[in-house]
């Protein structure tokens, strides 16, 4: 096998990462994303061929093939007419800012939600037309979603998505996210606790990955894996907090995702934790907590590579 052809990076940076040169010297980015689903999941109402079974109370679901699940249909609208809320209040009430990955199906069916965000400064990228798997899809119909992502989540934002997380992706995905040329930033990767590079439509115009995170996230109340409490959720996010300011202190700062879902962290019993954690975080000096978008033209300014500038 040709190593230069091979499509996979197992390097990355290496031993040694850029230095970040955060905003204010900061040692840490943490950064909040929160997912807006609600309303774009599987559903037989929406022509789907079985229902939603995914990140919900019902642990194991299984989709019911031509049939509704009210069960589970009501959990993700609890999502949208309760935990978005609690979670708006929360982050506006201290003046912190997130990302949004909107679905734009779901967004379409809350104007008012979608009003709130723009009234709070957070940015709102996008999450696909649909909470669906990518994976079978056939890439001209993945083409026709993005184009449609695009258009409809301008008309509901006053403004096009500038990055993008399908989620569920295809192996098209990220060639069709370069083709349709409008996005700055793009989030379907795990690999890496700094932004990079890729290649992009041409050797002068690279595409900048932001590395999002599962395991920093509130997912894992809905895994068989996962958190049972929110001292667990608070204490798993406190100690990555921890490792990677004591990093940034020593002169390696990252960046820290945080993963959160209206009908998951939401809940009362959860959100108190995602209270703690926030405070936690706000209490100490040196911490950037932007959106996606600000890490991006960050990145831009002052990583990008000599021969693309």
């Amino acid at each position: 096998m040709n190593e230069n052809s091979y499509p996979r990076d197992f390097v990355g940076y290496g031993r040694r990462p850029p230095e970040a040169r955060w905003p204010g010297d900061a040692n840490i980015a943490v950064q909040f994303v929160l997912n807006y689903e609600e309303g774009g999941e599987s559903c037989i109402l929406d022509g789907d061929p079985a229902s939603e079974c995914l990140l919900s109370e019902i642990v194991g679901a299984q989709p019911w093939a031509g049939q509704r699940n009210l069960n589970m249909e009501s959990i993700y609208e609890y999502g949208a007419r309760a935990g978005f809320w609690r979670l708006w209040r929360m982050f506006t009430s201290r003046g912190v800012t997130l990302t949004v990955y909107g679905v734009t199906l779901a967004m379409a069916r809350n104007p008012e939600a979608v009003a709130a965000m723009k009234e709070a400064g957070w940015e709102i990228a996008s999450h696909g037309l649909r909470w669906l798997e990518y994976k079978d899809v056939p890439e001209e119909v993945e083409r026709q979603h993005i184009r449609e992502v695009v258009r409809l989540h301008t008309e509901l934002t006053g403004e096009r998505p500038l990055g993008i997380y399908q989620g569920k992706p295809s192996a098209n995905t990220l060639k069709l996210v370069l083709e349709e040329g409008g996005f700055l930033y793009s989030c379907d990767s795990y690999a890496d606790e700094l932004p990079y590079w890729v290649p992009g439509r041409t050797p002068d115009n690279p595409h900048l990955i932001i590395p999002y995170t599962l395991d920093a996230n509130d997912m894992r109340f809905a895994t068989s894996q996962g958190f049972n409490s929110g001292d667990q959720f608070f204490t798993y996010l406190k100690d990555t907090f921890d490792v990677l300011y004591a990093e940034g202190k020593e002169g390696s700062p990252k960046m820290m995702n945080v993963g959160l879902h209206c009908r998951l962290v939401g809940r009362p019993g959860r959100a108190a934790a995602l209270a703690r954690f926030i405070d936690y975080v706000t209490s100490h000096d040196k911490v950037w907590v932007p959106r996606r978008i600000d890490i991006t033209r960050h990145w831009y300014e002052h990583h990008k590579p000599t021969e693309a500038r």
